[in-house]
């Protein structure tokens, strides 16, 4: 969840290739295109992981795990085909929709904090989208595939693209990062309407008590909120990026 910014950014071809661009390759371009976004990611990340260690140590009065709020909300939901599962990656959290699974991190299934409650009721409400056919979620399912393809060419495009001045590598890159910048855009919606429901859920529920407990569940989706607005900035650097290396050359 928390990794999406990297995904969207050159930072990410550079820690997968370790490829690093000099700011020659378009002087000061690079500074406001590259490494601007870049800040703002891990800014990003800084503010979600500081948000789940303060709150993953505030114990919910409910004293009910990650896991048994995710499944309480599917019961309520009348969602009897989502399984709830462990993963043992960090963060990790996510809803699956092609196998309806909701993969939730071993800090958040088995841990009745704050934390942990809000990330399993977010997580829940991507589930609830697609029970109920949320149209943003449905676009992003369909342009998943294409959206992997373009992620995985990239390092190849701009290894051939940047260090060997092929200027057809560099136009590929561009509608890379245009899939890229698409697929951000329509998971903003997706990602702040399921917060939305996890917010208004637990506190129907009765699952999250007014006050230091709803607000630890507000500072915690805002926080993992941003690092999807990271995401989307930094695919917008790197096209915008790319243009104007293009542009350069021709």
């Amino acid at each position: 969840m928390n990794e999406a910014w990297l995904e969207a950014s050159n930072l990410g071809v550079i820690l997968k290739t370790g490829m690093f661009y000099p700011i020659g390759f378009g002087g000061h371009h690079w500074l406001l295109y590259i490494l601007v976004p870049a800040i703002i990611g891990i800014w990003a990340q800084i503010r979600v992981s500081g948000a789940f260690r303060k709150w993953g140590q505030v114990r919910a009065t409910s004293n009910i795990s990650g896991a048994e709020c995710a499944r309480e909300i599917l019961q309520a939901a009348q969602i009897h085909d989502v399984d709830v599962v462990e993963t043992n990656d960090f963060l990790g959290d996510h809803y699956d929709p092609a196998s309806k699974k909701l993969c939730l991190s071993s800090n958040v299934y088995n841990t009745p904090s704050v934390a942990a409650l809000g990330i399993a009721a977010h997580e829940t409400g991507h589930a609830i989208q697609h029970a109920k056919a949320y149209a943003p979620l449905k676009a992003r399912m369909a342009i998943v595939p294409v959206t992997m393809v373009a992620s995985q060419m990239l390092p190849f495009i701009l290894i051939g693209g940047i260090w060997f001045g092929m200027t057809g590598l560099i136009t590929l890159g561009i509608y890379c990062y245009l899939i890229l910048l698409v697929f951000q855009l329509i998971t903003l919606p997706v990602e702040f309407d399921a917060s939305r429901r996890a917010k208004i859920i637990l506190q129907q529920m009765g699952i999250v008590q007014p006050g230091e407990e709803v607000a630890g569940v507000n500072r915690v989706l805002n926080a993992a909120a941003l690092t999807y607005v990271a995401a989307f900035i930094a695919a917008l650097g790197n096209l915008l990026w790319l243009l104007s290396m293009r542009d350069r050359r021709d």
